[in-house]
């Protein structure tokens, strides 16, 4: 992505594996031989995404792709490797190939290691979830995006916009057995750190998708307390209000709205 892309969508596994057993008895050949299949299997899905994608932009619209892809493969040099993963994935980016984009994205943070990168990374992969409609394109999108918030996490466990995104990917992409794990995410958020505008902001936001207007303008309406000048809790409680059937409230949140 170009650099203004790379700031804007930054606005957002642990690898505990290790201590699950007290030895490891596999032996060397066979846990390369496993690692080999992950990376290949791994190798394999973007690759038909990438492969599928090409096919549907066409030869003169993948020429870009297909050059970056080149350079990239000509250099050794960390540096430039970092500055060619980002603009491949603003170029997929603004093809809106969301999940390829997250993907090279992911490389850019595998190479620098800063928690800025698996954010963007993550929240990527979070659009690409939320604007898909191909199973394995969200399926892709939905266990890297929690690979990536998670990883940027471990970085800066104080960091609540983190928090907050793996909590929506949970609420975009329920775990089995456990659909309500992104809710009470928030939820124990909300209840460490009851004034997190951004926390209130999601509340209400989830609040409004499931009908619970009354809700939503309490959470909204604290958020607007902290902060007036909050474009996105003006434009909800707007909805909010609306949902409500408090036209009028909600008539002027909307023109406020629309003045930002």
């Amino acid at each position: 992505m170009n650099k203004t892309q790379w700031v804007s969508i930054s606005v957002s596994f642990v690898l505990i594996l290790v201590l699950f057993f007290a030895f490891d008895t596999t032996p060397k050949s066979q846990k390369e031989l496993e690692k080999s299949r992950i990376l290949v299997a791994e190798s394999t899905d973007i690759n038909v995404l990438v492969t599928e994608a090409k096919e549907e932009l066409g030869e003169a619209r993948s020429s870009g792709v297909m050059s970056l892809e080149n350079a990239i493969r000509e250099t050794e040099d960390k540096s430039t490797q970092i500055e060619l993963y980002k603009q491949l994935s603003g170029t997929w980016y603004e093809l809106e190939k969301h999940a390829i984009a997250g993907y090279y994205a992911q490389q850019v943070a595998s190479l620098d290691e800063q928690e800025e990168s698996w954010s963007i990374a993550g929240t990527t992969y979070t659009i690409a979830l939320q604007r898909s409609t191909i199973k394995k394109e969200r399926d892709f999108a939905a266990k890297r995006a929690v690979e990536a918030f998670e990883n940027a996490i471990s970085l800066n466990p104080e960091n609540p916009a983190n928090h907050v995104n793996l909590a929506l990917v949970y609420t975009e992409r329920p775990p089995e057995g456990n659909p309500m794990k992104g809710i009470q995410m928030l939820l124990k958020l909300n209840n460490d750190d009851p004034d997190n505008v951004v926390v209130l902001t999601t509340l209400g936001r989830l609040a409004i998708r499931t009908g619970q207007f009354e809700r939503a303008v309490e959470r909204l309406g604290k958020a607007l307390e902290l902060e007036p000048q909050n474009k996105n809790a003006t434009c909800l409680l707007a909805q909010a209000y609306q949902g409500k059937g408090e036209l009028d409230k909600a008539a002027t949140l909307q023109q406020r709205c629309e003045n930002f």
